[in-house]
């Protein structure tokens, strides 16, 4: 069988969770999957960074448009993507967002993932014409896909919920986690950050507001003596500076932006806790890639967060107390390190489960 991907969304190093989560995936279908074939459908700005997929069985089809341009994208997506499946002879498409194309009688089934419904949460996050977009695309993904792929079991209650008609085609499958050890050295990375080894906080956050990062700049205020490392790109890295400067922690908050799979893993492994203060996640990877190298984390029950965890972190209540977010640091500081495994996140596990589902479609078509 020959299995379409839609790549053209992906911003090399701009899309934060879904990135991985996709490159996880293709990692998977390069491992574990001998039987299909793949054609990725790229951009002429991301296709570099999908060369080492390039296989008998993978194969790269360059798409004449340029991710950065979303609005050009998506334009491209739904005028021609459809086109360029048949023209590659798929057999079925997968669309790892919810930009599925408005081509409606498609003769290729489409199985599409929708990770949250943010927006219908936290409007207020969003422009009038985004939360438009987004309304629509989820509406049309549901109605229009053979089959839809959600992340959590919030996120398909939440789909069910907004959706009525999407029951009977929605399931869960959760997100591939993948950890590997640190091969940062020490000594590098404690030149390139002014950070020791054991002393600081960490965080892997975008800078968009329903991550709370406020909450944990304000509770850096009064932890004089500790350092905090936020990783992370995309969303209001100025407005966060700027409280960097107003909350007088600018020299003990570092923003890494963009890191290196080698520097987070070095992060993560290195640093007293992790803290995710997030008020709302599709899935949540973060906190899962820390338990797994052994850290105590702190963070939300928001959302899908506890679902996810297993209940294996230390849980806010209120994700905007300042004070329970100090009591909770100085409970989880008491606690001992343990490795979770959470073998249900592993990458053959979850790679399985998605060739079985997208494949299942054609059957069903």
């Amino acid at each position: 069988m020959r299995i379409g991907i839609d790549l053209l969304w992906v911003r090399v190093g701009k899309c934060g969770g879904t990135e991985s989560y996709i490159r996880n995936l293709l990692d998977g279908f390069s491992t574990f999957d001998e039987e299909n074939e793949y054609v990725l459908m790229v951009t002429e700005d991301n296709m570099d960074s999908f060369q080492r997929y390039a296989s008998a069985r993978m194969r790269l089809q360059l798409c004449r448009i340029q991710s950065a341009s979303q609005a050009r994208r998506i334009l491209w997506e739904n005028l021609h993507l459809n086109k360029m499946a048949e023209y590659c002879r798929a057999d079925v498409m997968f669309i790892p967002v919810y930009s599925k194309p408005a081509a409606c009688r498609s003769k290729i089934p489409y199985v599409s993932v929708i990770h949250d419904l943010q927006a219908r949460h936290y409007p207020e996050y969003f422009s009038v014409v985004k939360r438009w977009f987004l309304r629509y695309s989820w509406w049309h993904t549901c109605r229009t896909s053979k089959k839809i792929i959600t992340v959590s079991d919030f996120c398909r209650e939440d789909l069910i919920r907004n959706y009525p008609f999407v029951r009977k085609k929605v399931f869960t499958i959760y997100n591939p986690v993948c950890t590997s050890s640190a091969s940062e050295k020490k000594d590098v990375m404690e030149q390139k950050y002014p950070i020791k080894k054991g002393a600081y906080f960490y965080c892997v956050s975008s800078m968009l507001p329903h991550k709370n990062l406020d909450t944990i700049l304000q509770v850096m205020r009064t932890q004089k003596s500790a350092m905090l490392v936020i990783s992370g790109v995309g969303g209001q890295e100025e407005e966060i500076r700027e409280k960097l400067n107003r909350y007088r922690i600018g020299d003990r908050v570092i923003l890494t932006g963009y890191v290196s799979d080698e520097e987070r893993d070095w992060l993560y492994e290195n640093c007293r806790l992790f803290l995710f203060p997030s008020i709302f996640e599709g899935f949540g990877m973060p906190p899962i890639e820390a338990m797994r190298k052994g850290k105590r984390v702190v963070m939300t029950r928001r959302s899908c967060l506890e679902e996810v965890t297993k209940g294996k972190a230390v849980y806010v209540d209120d994700p905007f107390s300042v004070k329970e977010w100090r009591e909770k640091i100085e409970n989880a500081l008491s606690l001992p390190e343990k490795t979770e495994e959470f073998k249900e996140y592993e990458l053959a596990v979850v790679t399985c489960q998605y060739i079985k589902a997208i494949t299942s479609a054609v059957e069903k078509f």
